[in-house]
């Protein structure tokens, strides 16, 4: 029969062993438990290799009025507010009455953090022109997405060919890291699906279904059914286009706390949303956004 002796050495080396392993397995739970998730992680935008914070700050509430009548140092220092509390992704426009003061507002910061995304709207006789006044308004050498603003009819894509060409030549020149659309309508929204032009979608989402696209091809003209809605989103997501929701507050409409709390619940939930935009007017806006995200994702 083999031996039954243990010799003092090997007895060391097991007790060792098994002392190694009791210290380890604490590590190994902690390594295991998934990471914290925050509204201002940096998180991927689809497969563009973007990063921006899963929160952004919208700048054009009501066309930007809402921020603009805050006055210039009170909106400088809303942008300068969010960036300290790491929200890095802010949401412009050229037809948003705060266009003009971002430039001023994002000086000093460090641009490699920033996350830009701004929107042209019509079509611009010399749209590289266009483009170009866009870097200049923010004192900048690139935009990091630039989209096409605010399409609703069903072949958009056709008649807009010429603008999503300079689109093109403008990544080219490194003046654009990415390039989309924001749409108004479902007719829009499903000719942006299917063309494989884009690379980031702006879409109007929220489980009320308030301000979401509908089926008529008109800006004011909101749906009422979100299913149409979250299928384009789950076709976006399976072409790995960055995909960023927006109208999370019902461009406005929820002024209940329940409303709000539902809504970004209901956002942080969908896996097809790399992340999403809120205009705030005031620090404790920015505050509860950050605060209900956080929540959601807890």
């Amino acid at each position: 029969m083999p031996s039954l002796q243990v010799t003092r050495r090997d007895f060391l080396h097991t007790t060792a062993g098994l002392a190694g392993a009791t210290l380890l397995a604490p590590l190994a739970a902690a390594a295991a438990k998934p990471a914290k998730r925050t509204a201002v992680d940096q998180v991927s935008l689809g497969s563009t290799g973007l990063k921006l914070s899963r929160l952004g700050i919208g700048t054009g509430s009501n066309g930007g009025r809402v921020q603009f009548e805050l006055g210039r140092e009170a909106f400088n220092g809303l942008v300068r507010y969010a960036y300290d509390q790491g929200i890095t992704y802010f949401d412009c426009a050229q037809g948003y009455r705060t266009f003009g003061w971002m430039g001023e507002a994002i000086r000093g910061l460090p641009r490699e953090k920033l996350f830009l995304l701004s929107k042209i709207p019509g079509k611009p006789e010399d749209v590289l022109k266009a483009i170009d006044a866009h870097r200049k308004n923010f004192d900048t050498d690139y935009v990091d997405s630039l989209l096409i603003h605010c399409m609703v009819k069903e072949g958009w894509t056709d008649e807009w060919k010429r603008i999503m060409d300079a689109f093109d030549e403008a990544k080219e020149k490194k003046w654009i890291r990415a390039k989309g659309v924001s749409c108004h309508s479902l007719p829009a929204l499903r000719a942006a699906t299917a063309s494989d032009w884009h690379e980031v979608h702006l879409v109007r989402v929220n489980p009320q279904a308030k301000h979401i696209d509908g089926p008529e091809q008109a800006v004011n003209k909101p749906g009422d059914d979100l299913a149409p809605v979250l299928a384009e989103l789950g076709k976006m997501r399976a072409k790995r286009r960055g995909v960023i929701g927006m109208k999370i507050i019902g461009n406005g409409d929820f002024t209940s706390a329940e409303d709000r709390e539902r809504s970004i619940r209901f956002a942080m939930s969908r896996r097809e949303l790399d992340a999403i935009v809120i205009g705030c007017k005031s620090r404790a806006e920015i505050d509860e956004a950050i605060a209900r995200v956080n929540s959601a994702l807890a």
